[in-house]
């Protein structure tokens, strides 16, 4: 199974995250399939590539709970309300 999930990188009590597509056995700093966004929560910058991001969750990638709030956040999930 495949995760979207957070990967630690940067310096010291400056860290950055990149937002990778990994699979689930390996660990946090483990070898990633693909480099879809970061994520730098000091700055409040996100960047994230939309098309795949969009490959791998129709491929059947799970986001963890952070990454969903993330993507939630940069409007990628867009909500259907019926009336």
């Amino acid at each position: 199974m495949i995760k979207l999930r957070l990967k630690r990188c940067g310096k010291k009590q400056r860290a950055i995250y990149r937002i990778v597509a990994i699979d689930v056995r390996s660990r946090r700093e483990g070898r990633d399939l693909r480099r879809v966004g970061f994520y730098d929560q000091k700055n409040n910058q996100t960047y994230s590539n939309v098309p795949a991001i969009l490959y791998f969750l129709e491929k059947g990638a799970q986001p963890t709970g952070t990454v969903h709030d993330i993507l939630r956040k940069a409007e990628l999930f867009q909500e259907r309300i019926y009336d």
